[in-house]
């Protein structure tokens, strides 16, 4: 298996050197896809007459010729480093060729050829391979794009990319990163600071080498209701530790409720339906060993589960049903669940509060689980129940985010702190922690301002101020000549109310404001079967 292996790995390396000297490098490939692209929307630029289309011209020109000159000293570059490579290895041919010559001329007792090629021939271009050599050194420097050897590097880039496991060298980079990791966290998760800092400490302690090595990186209970960030935790983790959100593998366990659906887990055993496709769990880890695995819900699992993941959490390892042994030690395990959340959601804030309710929330937590289980994970987390600060930040987070989408169309939205108090109060719910913010952003923010934008009352270039509305308990969005009042309210209940008239126009509003978002008038079917309902 390894011999194999080892030779695929130097094959594919070599042959990814060599085909970077015969062919275009990437980097300036993806130059000059770019500059393509960049072209074709250039031209249909041309034929646009707005202002906007005119300003994003203006833009892509000065990039096409930022990128054609970024790309020509480049191409210039790769040329003579090519070329430079070429007249080495036509050297290293001609010094190989020399010396089956002098091995024949002394077979053949030619005394003078041999000693005329061995002692004038061979060092001359000995020498002159050691100049080209010392030439393409200085011609390369640090950031060379063609390499004439396999090193360690290019080793480890195809080892990544056939397994996804991060083998970048603990830099000076990654080590600020590791220890201002909550820092980083806290950008995606509001609050939550225990829980924050527990995960932080087992990656500092597994990328420092401290970590028991038989065990995952670290195993982690969170304990709260819906929407305090629990999952959102995980993707964040997955995201700082891989750069990328989605290199965790989420198990829904109300998915393994009964006991003949845990052979998922690490495959059909030998002889069933779906025996060659692999466990759920093993052969995702298997193909993927670097990566966060969320038991999302794990209350819900069949209680042979656990066995399942009693080895996982004390080995490190678990073998899938062909036999095969699948590593868990470069896993980070979270587990999730909703056991004693009432507790949770009565807590009034006061730290002697969050003891007490800690307590609770533990003894639930050992009428559910098995002690077994719970004396093999690193650490319980009790998440807190989101405060009204908490819930103001996530607001600005999610608010960011369509702040974001709205600029790739040139249009700057702000809103007011009372604008943000209204989302945030209109958002709350205790039982359901955060997420009904989204909703409501939708509801507040993005439908009536969806409605405004293909009306044509909000344009690109426009910078749209949203204040919160006293009268009508929504939102006013304000621009350079422009009013407009968003009834949600009014038309949510008209969309869902039968047989009643639609919400007047400018109904509820200040005086003088217009409305893009009034439903048109009903208008009665042919067929007398009642009024058309949008």
């Amino acid at each position: 298996f390894l011999p194999d292996k080892a030779i695929d790995l130097v094959d594919e390396a070599a042959s990814r050197l060599r085909m970077e000297i015969d062919s275009m490098p990437v980097e300036l490939d993806e130059l000059e896809r770019r500059r393509i692209q960049l072209e074709i929307e250039r031209e249909a630029l041309r034929k646009e007459p707005d202002a906007a289309s005119k300003a994003r011209l203006a833009a892509l020109e000065k990039e096409l010729a930022e990128i054609g000159e970024e790309a020509g000293a480049m191409k210039q570059r790769w040329e003579a480093e090519k070329a430079a490579i070429a007249a080495i290895r036509k050297t290293r041919t001609e010094l190989e060729q020399l010396q089956v010559r002098i091995e024949q001329a002394q077979r053949e007792t030619d005394y003078e050829t041999a000693a005329r090629l061995q002692y004038a021939t061979l060092p001359e271009l000995q020498a002159r391979l050691r100049e080209q050599e010392a030439a393409l050194a200085t011609l390369q420097g640090p950031g060379s794009l063609l390499k004439e050897e396999v090193t360690a590097d290019n080793i480890a880039e195809i080892v990544a990319s056939w397994t996804g496991i991060p083998v970048t060298k603990l830099m000076e980079g990654e080590t600020a990163k590791l220890v201002h990791m909550e820092e980083r966290l806290h950008q995606r998760v509001v609050g939550q600071d225990e829980a924050i800092e527990a995960v932080s400490d087992a990656v500092r302690r597994a990328r420092a080498g401290l970590k028991d090595p038989r065990r995952p990186i670290g195993s982690f209970l969170f304990m709260g209701p819906t929407g305090v960030g629990k999952t959102e935790l995980a993707r964040a983790l997955a995201e700082f530790l891989f750069d990328d959100d989605q290199a965790m593998v989420r198990i829904d366990m109300t998915e393994y409720m009964e006991k003949f659906s845990v052979s998922r887990l690490v495959g059909a055993p030998p002889g069933y339906v779906g025996y060659d496709e692999g466990g759920q769990l093993t052969e995702a880890v298997r193909r993927r060993p670097y990566q966060v695995v969320l038991f999302d819900e794990i209350e819900k699992a069949h209680p042979d589960v656990f066995n399942i993941l009693l080895q996982v959490l004390d080995d490190g390892r678990l073998t899938d049903s062909q036999g095969r042994t699948v590593d868990f030690r470069n896993t980070v395990l979270i587990m999730t669940s909703n056991v004693g959340s009432q507790y949770i959601a009565g807590l009034s804030g006061r730290d002697a509060d969050y003891e007490a309710m800690k307590g609770q929330v533990m003894e639930a937590l050992r009428l559910q689980f098995r002690p077994e289980f719970l004396n093999r994970i690193d650490e319980v987390i009790v998440f807190h129940a989101l405060t009204e600060a908490d819930l103001t930040a996530i607001v600005d987070l999610l608010l960011a985010d369509l702040q974001r989408r709205l600029a790739s169309q040139d249009i700057t939205l702000e809103l007011t702190p009372a604008a943000r108090r209204l989302i945030a109060r209109e958002g709350t719910d205790p039982a359901y922690g955060a997420r009904p913010l989204k909703r409501t952003i939708q509801r507040l923010v993005e439908n009536p301002f969806a409605r405004a934008l293909l009306q044509g009352q909000f344009k690109p270039g426009d910078g749209v101020v949203a204040d919160a509305d006293p009268v009508g308990g929504t939102l006013v969005f304000t621009t350079e000549g422009q009013t407009v009042v968003a009834e949600a309210g009014e038309r949510r209940d008209a969309r869902s109310t039968a047989g009643r008239e639609p919400a007047a126009a400018g109904r509820g509003r200040r005086k003088g404001g217009t409305s893009a978002f009034d439903l048109p008038p009903s208008e009665p079917r042919k067929d007398g079967g009642g009024e058309l309902v949008n």
